[in-house]
């Protein structure tokens, strides 16, 4: 299992999140509270992050070392200054390989999506079905071999179909097709998503006849005010902690004026 990490709010520097917090994502990959699988997030890392001045598509920055064993990063972080980032550590699926291709966030125009969870048995199960479910051009984007990059091929083959349908809708809409495709060849499969389009935050805390990985959310938490932050496990603990738990099976949605709303998956 990996762990993720959305930011939206007033715009910080990324170390803000990388390096302050006691139990932060750098902590999380080597020292996971509420992993199901797996004991470390070795196998890479990514960020994502939107220039608020422009309309400039999102920048990522993405390697296949363990996070803390990037030199750069501790630099780069503190140079980077955004309203809305992505973060992510990874756990490779046995099987899937360790290159730059199957590292997140993954990106497609304005759009930045990360996944936590799996697809069982993905290429003896959904990994055609997806495919053909997806126009030509969905299909010639995928790059690498992951599931979690051909969930998003899913979200967005629904966002090409019908333009103006929100995030939330796309989401849901890819949801209900990979539940009805593990019933029909008899998977599983879980799905903890964030995708942004650098102006609000869609999550969801889902799974299909599997184990439902834990995700939190806090808003105008410790030093972080004006913000909402979306995590696989929470940042910092204490008198101040007012993290709540995103209920299985749900989707988490937070505007431009960070209202979050919670809506259930049936």
């Amino acid at each position: 299992m990996c762990r993720l990490l959305g930011y939206l709010g007033s715009a910080i520097q990324f170390e803000q999140l990388l390096y302050k917090p006691e139990h932060s994502l750098i902590v999380q990959a080597y020292q996971p509270r509420e992993m199901t699988a797996g004991v470390l997030n070795v196998d890479g890392f990514g960020i994502g992050w939107y220039n608020r001045l422009n309309s400039v598509d999102p920048f990522t920055y993405k390697s296949t070392l363990p996070i803390w064993h990037d030199t750069n990063l501790p630099q780069l972080s503190r140079y980077i200054e955004s309203g809305c980032m992505l973060g992510y550590v990874r756990s490779a699926t046995p099987g899937m390989a360790l290159n730059l291709s199957n590292c997140q966030p993954f990106q497609a125009d304005r759009l930045l999506f990360i996944h936590n969870g799996y697809i069982n048995n993905f290429r003896k199960t959904l990994y055609k079905p997806i495919r053909d479910r997806v126009n030509d051009e969905v299909y010639q984007s995928v790059q690498g071999s992951t599931d979690s990059e051909h969930i998003f091929a899913l979200i967005l083959n629904e966002l090409l179909a019908f333009p103006d349908c929100p995030l939330e809708k796309a989401l849901h809409t890819t949801l209900m097709t990979l539940t009805e495709l593990a019933k029909e060849y008899q998977t599983s499969f879980s799905a903890n998503l964030i995708i942004s389009d650098g102006k609000r935050l869609v999550a969801s805390r889902y799974a299909y006849n599997a184990f439902t990985p834990t995700l939190y959310w806090v808003k105008n938490g410790s030093y972080y005010p004006n913000a909402v932050i979306v995590a696989s496990e929470p940042l910092f603990v204490g008198k101040w902690n007012s993290w709540k738990s995103c209920p299985k099976n749900s989707l988490l949605s937070v505007g431009e004026n960070l209202e979050v709303q919670i809506e259930e998956l049936l």
